[in-house]
């Protein structure tokens, strides 16, 4: 089984403001945010990555497209990789959602949380779990590949091939353009860097 270069997308406007995308259509990489995708790029152009993945979203496939283009290879989107469904809370500035009552569901037990009219965490993490064994198994052992996604995503991805509970997930760090490496072997799996940048 490959090694799992998982990538959070640069910064973009609603990051920097403190809001909440979800799955909102047209939300870009910032000058910041585009800067930190071509740092990335720079970074692992002499990495031996077979291939790169890519949530559907702008803000992912714009973090992508520099890496891609580096290593010579066409983006790949996978409409599995996408940010968790946040439903009605999409644009919502996370100020007034820490207000709420649900807001300590969120942090504390998310494994009971659906967002609403979006998806739970544990669909999200089905879904992402799904879509990362679909990729390795396209993939022969010890290749590398990137993938590019989003924090919640990423965070229920490391907290499921660690064997955490899914109720630690918000523990773990994802900071934009970071880098999170999983090894998965047939006979478990290896953490290499967590939120590395």
């Amino acid at each position: 089984m490959p090694f799992l270069l998982l990538i959070r997308h640069g910064e973009n406007d609603y990051v920097k403001t403190g809001k909440l995308a979800g799955h909102i259509p047209e939300v870009h990489l910032n000058e910041r945010g585009q800067k930190q995708a071509a740092e990335l790029a720079e970074a692992l152009a002499n990495a031996l990555i077979k291939a790169v993945y890519s949530s559907p979203l702008e803000r992912a496939r714009e973090t992508a497209a520099p890496l891609a283009e580096k290593l010579g290879l066409e983006v790949q989107i996978r409409p599995g990789l996408v940010e968790t469904g946040v439903g009605e809370w999409a644009g919502m500035e996370l100020k007034a959602l820490r207000k709420l009552p649900e807001w300590k569901i969120v942090q504390n037990a998310p494994s009971r949380f659906r967002f609403p009219g979006g998806e739970s965490f544990v669909e999200c993490q089905a879904r992402l779990v799904s879509e990362i064994e679909s990729i390795a198994k396209a993939h022969k052992p010890e290749e590398i590949i990137a993938i590019v996604s989003h924090s919640d995503p990423i965070k229920l991805l490391t907290a499921y091939y660690l064997g955490m509970p899914l109720d630690h997930f918000q523990r773990l760090g994802c900071d934009t353009a970071s880098v999170t490496m999983l090894m998965l072997g047939e006979g478990g799996v290896g953490l290499y860097k967590l939120n590395q940048r």
